[in-house]
């Protein structure tokens, strides 16, 4: 199963968790509406890959109770310290992933609850539903984020050296829960039965507030510059997460063959261009003006089909085959766990798989879209991991901002009727990206999916993973 979300305002992020099997194909087409002008000569290859691309893996367990077990243990000095923290860490990070997309999750419901309120034409049962439904998850949510910390907090280690690594991460956590907390708040529609939801967030917080300040996590200068605190958390997420994230090394593959391709095309063209001087020799004779006219000519269509040459040989060389190798290490150890190969090209609709054509279900609107194609084939060692994990969990980042930079910055007005006047609003010109996803590995059958996602020159407006069933292209 593949979670798509947005990420900020330019980022989509694309999970998995990745089971026992050894070898995984992800494949990640998006589609990108024509009238944006993207072509390779707009962005290479290249420049999308290294800079709109962006790939981590983790350690990953559902053994949720692991680290509250290591901790009695490591209190018994029964454990070693390495064990503890990256257990405490999978922990953690595990429980930071899951309330992050908890919340976006909930701050998409809050802005969908907010345009139903504000549109008329929504019936009022149907938003009496979701406001009850969104009260429940919120409620839900506070009761699981409360637990979780409670029963991280009930057996601190009493080993200093494990002490300072659990009190950063509790440190962290607080103030992470803290913050989502209030964003929710912030972001929750007013009035309704939404009072009681936000007054139990804002004890929590206060809550948690006290807490950090009684275990003296943070010093008073920190607290009161809002940069210093964010700076130091963002240091501390990074302590949680080295311990679990694989280390990569990357490189681009066919480099011997690009130069061995430039050897070969430079001697063939040489080659026709001495037989050319040769007969030119035979037939002008002594070295004359027009003799030196006819070498410059030979000379300069050199130039021109040794490129040509070139280039034609290399694509046909490297035509379906992988650009890039990434290796996997994992950061304890520095073992090597896994490698993966990685392609990125563009792709005419024609190309595509037939499986893919019917998951886009393109219609005559779409046929001037540009399709850009990422895949990724893995092959993981599982008995290399860490002992207890034979899992991981991988994060593809899709920065979007450079085809963002491609959409005008005009904005349109749109005339309609309100209490019996005419009444002209600005409106923002948007475009629908699709992305269309297929993984295979993971299941007995390919997994594949389709996601509308709405774009705009300000950024990414919404996401929505479309119904297989559903053949709606709705306006942007």
């Amino acid at each position: 199963m593949i979670n798509v979300e947005r990420k900020n305002s330019f980022q989509l992020r694309l999970s998995r968790q990745l089971k026992e099997e050894t070898s995984h194909t992800l494949d990640v087409y998006l589609f990108v509406p024509g009238e944006l002008g993207l072509s390779t000569h707009v962005i290479s290859e290249e420049a999308f890959y290294h800079g709109a691309l962006h790939v981590s893996r983790t350690y990953y367990s559902d053994k949720y109770h692991l680290p509250l077990v290591h901790s009695r243990l490591a209190s018994r000095n029964q454990l070693g310290s390495d064990s503890y923290r990256l257990s405490l860490s999978l922990y953690a990070y595990q429980y930071v992933v899951a309330l992050e997309r908890t919340t976006q999750a909930m701050l998409a419901s809050a802005r969908k609850l907010r345009h139903a309120r504000s549109d008329e034409r929504e019936q009022k049962s149907e938003s009496n539903e979701a406001e009850e439904s969104l009260r429940q998850q919120l409620a839900e949510m506070s009761d699981l984020s409360d637990g979780i910390l409670k029963r991280l907090r009930r057996n601190p280690p009493s080993d200093e050296r494990l002490y300072k690594y659990f009190a950063n991460i509790d440190n962290y956590l607080s103030w992470f829960t803290e913050q989502q907390l209030l964003a929710l708040v912030a972001h929750m529609p007013r009035g309704g039965g939404f009072s009681d939801i936000k007054r139990r967030f804002i004890t929590i917080c206060h809550r948690e507030g006290e807490y950090r300040r009684e275990q003296e996590y943070n010093a008073q200068r920190v607290m009161d510059d809002p940069t210093r605190m964010s700076n130091k958390m963002r240091l501390l997420r990074r302590l949680i997460e080295y311990p679990i994230t694989l280390k990569q090394s990357a490189m681009e593959l066919g480099g011997g063959e690009q130069k061995a391709v430039k050897a070969l095309a430079t001697a063939v063209v040489m080659a026709f261009v001495s037989l050319g001087i040769l007969h030119l020799r035979d037939v002008v004779g002594d070295i004359t003006a027009l003799f030196v006219l006819a070498m410059a000519l030979l000379y300069a269509m050199r130039e021109v089909f040794k490129d040509d040459l070139r280039n034609t040989l290399w694509r046909w060389l490297r035509r379906g085959r992988p650009k890039w190798r990434r290796q996997y290490i994992d950061p304890t150890r520095n073992a090597l766990v896994g490698r993966q190969l990685e392609w990125f090209d563009y792709k005419r609709y024609a190309a595509l798989d037939d499986d893919i054509q019917k998951m886009r279900r393109r219609t005559v609107a779409q046929r001037e879209e540009v399709v850009m194609h990422y895949r990724s084939s893995s092959r993981m060692s599982p008995t290399r991991f860490l002992s207890g994990y034979e899992h991981t969990r991988e994060t593809l980042h899709v920065d979007l901002s450079m085809l963002i930079r491609l959409m005008s910055k005009e904005k349109h007005h749109i005339y309609r009727l309100k209490d019996g006047q005419s009444v002209r609003e600005s409106v923002e010109r948007r475009h629908l990206f699709n992305l269309v996803i297929r993984e295979t590995g993971s299941e007995d059958v390919p997994y594949l999916a389709r996601w509308k996602v709405v774009v705009s020159r300000s950024g990414i407006v919404d996401v929505e993973k479309v119904a297989e069933s559903s053949t709606d292209e709705s306006s942007q």
